[in-house]
């Protein structure tokens, strides 16, 4: 699958990403990039983007960029900092490839604001099966 047709991928199959509102915009090998129009359902008692939220952008945009040379990848580990709270706007997330074997990959994922200030920095470790990412209706 090229570029575009991965992004289709993502924005069309993944319900849960369709639910919060969650658009990838860009995919290359080993890189994703995908956004996030924070709304009053996004935040906490606080009144702030809920930490829930944020994670869930970045690790969309991990499972994107991981998933970005074709062959499915599965996240086995997954950590984030939270570096400053967001309240409004929009919050843009990108990964980029740290390494990338026949087995495991790994990837930092950015969370920036509209500023352009880092709200958090994730990690996530992938395990990469077998296969290709054939079509919407046929994943594997």
């Amino acid at each position: 699958m090229d570029s575009q047709e991965l992004i289709s991928f993502f924005n069309n199959n993944d319900t849960y990403a369709q639910y919060l509102g969650i658009n990838v915009v860009d995919i290359k090998p080993g890189y994703a990039k995908a956004y996030l129009d924070i709304k009053d359902h996004h935040k906490n008692g606080l009144r702030i983007t809920h930490g829930g939220a944020i994670f869930s952008l970045a690790d969309i945009t991990f499972a994107a960029a991981s998933n970005s040379h074709g062959h499915p990848a599965v996240a086995i580990n997954a950590n984030i900092s939270f570096l400053k709270a967001g309240t409004n706007g929009r919050v843009t997330a990108e990964a980029f490839e740290n390494s990338c074997g026949t087995k495991l990959a790994s990837y930092t994922i950015n969370v920036t604001n509209e500023q352009g200030e880092i709200c958090a920095i994730f990690q996530g470790m992938v395990y990469r099966k077998q296969g290709i990412i054939k079509s919407e209706e046929n994943v594997f």
